[in-house]
């Protein structure tokens, strides 16, 4: 799928369906996730997303298993970071981006590497996910979506929700075609979320971020890293399963079914689904839907 038909896809009626890899550090742990893709192949998603490890550490795994994705068959969407590399580093990423057959690409400023509290820009680098978005439109031209990302509950840096809208508004008039959110847990959030962002004139999809929950620990983890709020009332049922791995995955399912039903219902344009390289949590709820 190259960009015109992503873009044309994120667009139709029907609801889009897309899942998240990260790139994993060994040959083994890479074959075992492709395995996974092909499990879900045949269900119908339409796009995967690869990350992209701070400074660039996945650089060459996101590449690899990206063009693995493409022979797969899907559209993917190589996300790209800001942190650690030149504008000249980027402008190759962008050009590698093409040439691996990617639909598009995720422009996000990216996270200070491990042991630092502060974004702090390569030298000749970009400050801003926005100044990637127009990096990258400039780069790729129209042989690749722009995307960005999106917080429901607020980005962790942005000082409040005005600034947070205002950066995001920012984003997609430097050349962003759409828009996928953070995890969140609770509806009313994306959906408030999406009517502001109407209000300052953001008109492109926004496909909202789906964790289906594995366990108590993974999701107290993963809201710890995006500072995601937990509801009281997932927590609780989680607790409730005590050690039981497959009750508490149980719950996780039964909560992410109830979140992509209540969102379609509701306009979403799809969903995306944090899968974190296992297939069984996408199958169990594509075939729900």
């Amino acid at each position: 799928m190259n960009s015109a038909g992503f873009l044309a896809r994120l667009r139709a009626p029907a609801p889009v369906v897309s899942v998240e890899f990260f790139p994993p550090k060994t040959p083994e742990a890479v074959a075992a996730m492709l395995a996974e893709a092909a499990k879900l192949r045949p269900l119908g998603i339409d796009y995967a997303s690869i990350t992209y490890g701070a400074g660039g550490a996945t650089r060459g795994t996101t590449l690899a298993a990206g063009k693995e994705l493409v022979a797969l068959g899907y559209g993917v969407i190589g996300h790209l970071t800001c942190v650690g590399h030149s504008r000249a580093e980027l402008e190759g990423l962008v050009d590698a981006y093409v040439g691996a057959g990617f639909a598009g690409l995720l422009a996000l400023r990216g996270d200070p590497p491990k042991g630092e509290t502060a974004f702090r820009p390569h030298p000749d680098g970009l400050l801003h996910a926005e100044d990637l978005v127009r990096l990258a439109r400039a780069r790729g031209g129209e042989r690749l979506a722009v995307g960005v990302a999106g917080f429901p509950e607020g980005h962790p840096d942005s000082p409040d929700a005005a600034s947070d809208l205002r950066f995001l508004a920012q984003k997609v008039r430097a050349g962003a075609d759409f828009v996928t959110t953070q995890l969140f847990f609770d509806n009313d959030d994306y959906l408030a979320y999406v009517a502001r962002a109407r209000a300052a004139g953001v008109d492109v999809p926004i496909l909202p971020g789906i964790l289906p929950v594995r366990s108590l620990k993974q999701v107290r983890n993963f809201c710890a890293l995006s500072k995601a709020r937990l509801p009281r009332e997932l927590e609780a049922r989680l607790e409730a399963c005590g050690d039981g791995e497959s009750a508490q995955l149980r719950v996780g399912l039964d909560w992410a079914h109830a979140q992509i039903k209540g969102l379609l219902a509701m306009g979403a344009p799809g969903v995306h689904l944090y899968i974190v390289n296992k297939a069984d949590t996408a199958i169990d709820l594509l075939r729900r839907l």
